[in-house]
């Protein structure tokens, strides 16, 4: 596999995990938080698209969804696809050390075995 691949199928896995970081951090403001919670819908959502942290995700995404597409115009689906697998074991590592979530050990272990799984389809 090239590097420069690599690189980009990394960095759009990694920007789209940052992103639902935050996302989250976005979505926790009080003032969105009440708004759910009151039911009303379109409040919540422009307090949602008001919030800087959540444009900042939304756009990570954006940044990371054209990466991709670079990624899958040089490279086969079926072996790019499994490392957005990657992505769920930042996004619970994000959620870990900056959210202070807890993790059990069925979850480390399902964590391991994504990255085993994707460190096969890289092999190949």
């Amino acid at each position: 596999m090239r590097a420069n691949l690599l690189f980009l199928i990394l960095c759009s896995v990694a920007l789209s995990a940052l992103a639902q970081l935050l996302l989250k951090l976005g979505m926790s403001n009080p003032h969105i938080q009440q708004a759910v919670e009151r039911g009303s819908s379109l409040t919540a959502l422009w307090a949602a698209a008001s919030n800087s942290k959540v444009i900042a995700g939304l756009s990570l995404y954006a940044l990371g969804a054209v990466l991709w597409l670079l990624v899958l115009a040089k490279s086969d689906l079926s072996f790019a696809y499994p490392f957005v697998g990657l992505g769920f074991i930042m996004t619970m590592a994000f959620g870990v050390w900056v959210l202070h979530e807890p993790i059990g050990v069925s979850r480390s272990v399902g964590a391991a075995l994504v990255v085993i799984g994707v460190y096969l389809v890289s092999r190949s």
